[in-house]
């Protein structure tokens, strides 16, 4: 959990790095589709369940912006290591920022709700629940239909990198990742570089959980404890997106 001047601080660093990195007029469409989301773009988490990564309000944001610190970070290190670099740091940017998209589900109809069953709560550690009334879609397929759903133009670089950033987790994944020939392994090195950075990033946020007391031992009490800490959202988180 993260309290709200950090959820605040959070998104104008997200700002920031949308205005610095992505050149017009995508830009300008970039910030529309922001600010369409409202409040669900800051306060959305980024998983289900406490063990995964980010199962908190403005985990999102969070975690969007540590995969583009450890895009960079390891676009640096892939250079200097020697290897061959065939994007720019924009496409490699702009698909770090997007490549979880989907996890917003669409303007006022969220892909994850807050999880109300006590008995997966106490047990799974279940914090958030997948919206029920959404068209089942791999994230990934519905990060990229949100884009051109808002015109915002994806080229091929970024849209494999997008589509492939779980790397073999994802069963989905493995044509493009197992090639039996040279000639068809993937020609674009964005695709390695995006999927080493969200996978270290999201195990960064477990190591951090685990730092803060997180346990997902089941809970053996009947009755459920409260911290009385839960982040809502509140009409200043609103208008981060409203007046920006």
């Amino acid at each position: 959990m993260i309290e709200a001047e950090k959820i605040e601080s959070n998104f104008n660093k997200h700002l920031a790095i949308i205005k610095n990195y992505i050149k017009s007029p995508r830009k300008e469409e970039v910030l529309g589709m922001v600010k369409a989301y409202a409040d669900e773009y800051v306060m959305a988490p980024a998983s289900t369940k406490s063990w995964y990564h980010n199962a908190f309000a403005g985990g999102y944001v969070d975690h969007v912006n540590r995969v583009v610190e450890y895009a960079i970070k390891q676009l640096n290190l892939y250079k200097d290591m020697q290897g061959t670099v065939d994007f720019t740091e924009e496409e490699l940017v702009f698909a770090a920022l997007f490549h979880d998209l989907g996890k917003l589900g669409y303007p006022s109809k969220p892909n994850y709700l807050v999880q109300t069953d006590k008995w997966r709560q106490d047990k799974l550690a279940e914090k958030y629940t997948n919206n029920s009334d959404l068209d089942f879609m791999l994230i990934q397929d519905r990060s990229l239909f949100i884009l051109q759903t808002f015109g915002i133009k994806v080229n091929f670089k970024e849209y494999l990198a997008i589509r492939t950033h779980d790397g073999v987790f994802d069963d989905a994944n493995k044509p493009y990742f197992f090639s039996y020939q040279e000639s068809s392994r993937i020609k674009s090195n964005i695709v390695h570089i995006l999927h080493s950075a969200d996978y270290l990033a999201s195990k960064v946020e477990y190591d951090l959980w685990k730092k803060q007391g997180g346990d997902s031992t089941p809970k053996v009490t009947k009755q459920r404890t409260n911290s009385g800490k839960t982040v809502k959202s509140s009409p200043n988180l609103v208008n981060l997106v409203k007046n920006m």
